[in-house]
């Protein structure tokens, strides 16, 4: 992405909001290969999680926020009520910075 393209999806928050996204996945699906881990997402009654990984049996819940997280995350309280004992995650807005994230693995957060 050249330097003016890149300006131009910082400024268009939903823009800028997919691309965050879509680089989270990216991470999160490479970081998977050898790894036994399954990396889906999870939607129910219109409310959605954005990334689920699955190693056996233990979940992890990650939900990306390229700006702040207004009024929390509501795909992902429903997610841990069905499946408890899931992990979840934040990245960006309010929770885990993105060099954070991107120093870890899909296998290191799902435990």
């Amino acid at each position: 992405m050249a330097a003016a393209e890149f300006k131009s999806v910082r400024r268009d928050p939903a823009a800028w909001g997919r691309t965050v996204e879509s680089a989270v996945g990216a991470h999160l699906l490479t970081s998977a290969v050898g790894q036994e881990v399954q990396v889906s997402y999870w939607l129910e009654n219109r409310r959605e999680v954005d990334f689920v990984l699955e190693k056996g049996k233990r979940l992890a819940a990650i939900e990306v926020k390229s700006g702040r997280a207004r009024g929390g995350v509501p795909g992902i309280d429903l997610f841990l009520k069905r499946n408890p004992g899931a992990r979840a995650f934040l990245i960006g807005g309010d929770g885990m910075r993105f060099e954070e994230f991107f120093s870890s693995s899909a296998a290191g957060l799902v435990g």
